[in-house]
């Protein structure tokens, strides 16, 4: 028994010590690769646009908050107790030029103005009795004889006084009528009502505040410009320009949407502010939209009320050389890349004049120059790139 157990461990152990030769004969025995250097890289493949640089307008946008030209409040001149007030005197309601929203009881006014006139009449005869009495003295004194004659005794004093008691008999009169034109509140534009501070049988004193009113002839929008947005922009700095541009400035399309749509309104830049804003730096020009609550024949355009946030595109002016290009060619230092004939790449300094999310309008570049607007990764100056040419975007500017 033992025997047959020492043959079955020999042999297994021979299979063993066999199956361990062969497999060391196969694992070095096979043939080993040979070595093959990798190709080195070809150029980087990078998307290029050829530049277009003319003549274009561009357009900067910015956005602002609709106010009146004019809003003041509406003051009594004089006193006495509130007579009656117009249909239109109401907050909210509208009136026209010269229209009267209130009258004050005149009663005192009239009583005044024929004072006045009976005290005019009473000097205008003291004037006729003073010249009177002065050419009597003068035969008087010519009939004595003298060359010389006292002015006293000639009536001249007096009657210098006569007449300036008529001067100022007169002036009692236009004030007193002045008083009773007074007594009516009229405002000489065309205007809204804003708040209603009185009303009939009410008794108001010079300087009572009767009304808040606002001119509805101009609406004006402040709109805040950077100093980049400034160079594109032929602005009224001076006053000269402010003067002649009122009907020939910058001009502003408007927009907001009102009652879930959008509309749009025409408007002028007509001058700056007097400074720069200290806190945020920025210039303010102004811009005026004539006839705001106008409504034109089969529109229903809402009126540009005070208080409308708008958004405003102002027209600028024309600039020679200018190319566009996608926002993705420009890089981080105010630079492009750019290729040449060669295929090498190099960076071009140019001067950035508007850039949006998706283009940028600039200056710099030459008639057909490849600018690189996309690239796998990014280009270092004088590298070898391949270039492939894409179309050109289309400008918003014109």
């Amino acid at each position: 028994m033992a025997t047959e157990w020492k043959r079955k461990g020999l042999w297994t152990s021979v299979i063993l010590v066999s199956g361990m030769t062969l497999t060391y004969l196969i694992w070095t025995g096979k043939p080993v690769p040979a070595s093959v250097a990798p190709p080195p890289p070809g150029p980087a493949v990078v998307d290029v646009m050829a530049a277009e640089p003319q003549l274009r307008q561009l357009e900067v946008r910015t956005q602002g908050t609709v106010r009146p030209l004019r809003e003041m409040n509406l003051v009594s001149e004089v006193a006495g107790r509130v007579e009656s007030v117009a249909q239109r005197f109401a907050e909210g309601s509208f009136f026209a030029r010269n229209d009267t929203l209130a009258r004050i009881e005149d009663v005192d006014y009239e009583l005044a103005i024929a004072q006045a006139q009976s005290d005019v009449a009473a000097a205008e005869q003291r004037v006729a009795e003073e010249m009177g009495r002065s050419r009597q003295a003068s035969r008087e004194w010519r009939e004595l004889g003298s060359s010389e004659a006292n002015e006293l005794f000639l009536r001249k004093p007096q009657l210098a006084a006569a007449k300036a008691s008529l001067v100022a008999a007169k002036a009692n009169l236009a004030s007193a009528q002045l008083d009773l034109e007074r007594t009516q509140l009229t405002m000489p534009f065309n205007g809204r009502v804003i708040q209603k501070h009185v009303d009939m049988g009410q008794y108001v004193t010079p300087g009572t505040t009767v009304a808040r009113i606002y001119d509805t002839d101009v609406a004006e929008i402040r709109l805040p410009l950077t100093d980049r947005q400034v160079a594109l922009l032929d602005l009224p700095l001076s006053y000269d320009e402010q003067i002649e541009r009122r009907e020939s400035g910058a001009p502003v399309t408007f927009s907001a949407r009102f009652a879930g749509e959008l509309w749009q309104w025409q408007g002028v830049v007509v001058r700056t502010d007097a400074s720069i804003d200290v806190n945020s730096r920025v210039v303010y020009a102004v811009a005026e939209v004539p006839r705001p609550f106008a409504r034109e024949e089969g529109s229903g355009r809402p009126p540009l009320s005070p208080g409308l946030f708008v958004d405003a595109t102002i027209t600028g002016r024309a600039m020679e050389h200018v190319s566009v290009l996608p926002r993705s060619a420009l890089r981080s230092n105010q630079a492009v890349m750019v290729v040449d004939a060669k295929g090498l790449a190099s960076e071009r300094d140019v001067r950035v004049l508007q850039s949006t999310a998706s283009q940028v309008w600039l200056q710099g570049l030459a008639e057909g120059e490849r600018v690189i607007v996309r690239e796998p990764t990014l280009t270092l100056a004088g590298a070898q790139v391949q270039a492939r040419e894409v179309g050109q975007l289309a400008s918003s500017a014109r």
